[in-house]
């Protein structure tokens, strides 16, 4: 039986790809069984799968098929310590992109979608790769221990002014 963590976490993703799939006219799934499939200590998986099969595998979300960039790992969680992002080291942030990051290649767009009880839903993307075309309002500037500069922001809005642009940066 599925633990009531597990099961909420699966409910972000599958929204998360419905909200995807709405947004883009272009069917995203879930990740069958979802979980570290090539990621964490599964990355030598990576040197037996072809290029399709280790798309299909990446992060939480199976993208459309114009998208082969595109690199997404969902969190949804009780709450979160807003308060750490001033101090400039927030450790459950980090540990969430260094899992997005594991099964990155380096021309990917990689982003973070989070939701959080009664707080809302926000996204992190991978700058300063994209921070020249994507456009950032209300957000906040996060520096990862392992993985560069990060950018957080609302999610709705984040998606409301550069739904074209992330398409156009993950073909």
């Amino acid at each position: 039986m599925t633990s009531p963590s597990k099961a909420k976490g699966n409910s972000f993703e599958r929204q998360t790809a419905d909200f995807l799939t709405n947004l883009y006219g272009e069917k995203f799934i879930r990740v069958p069984g979802s979980g570290a499939y090539i990621g964490g200590k599964n990355t030598q998986r990576k040197q037996v799968l072809h290029e399709g099969q280790i798309r299909n595998f990446k992060g939480d979300i199976v993208p459309g098929e114009s998208f082969p960039k595109f690199n997404a790992e969902c969190k949804s969680y009780k709450d979160f310590p807003f308060h750490q992002l001033f101090s400039g080291s927030v450790k459950i942030l980090d540990s969430w992109i260094d899992q997005c990051m594991d099964v990155a290649d380096p021309d990917d767009f990689n982003i973070l979608f989070m939701k959080f009880n009664r707080k809302g839903t926000f996204v992190a993307v991978q700058a300063p790769i994209v921070e020249t075309k994507l456009l950032f309002v209300r957000h906040f500037n996060y520096g990862s221990k392992n993985n560069g500069h990060w950018i957080v922001m609302d999610h709705d809005t984040f998606w409301e002014i550069n739904a074209d642009t992330v398409k156009e940066l993950c073909k």
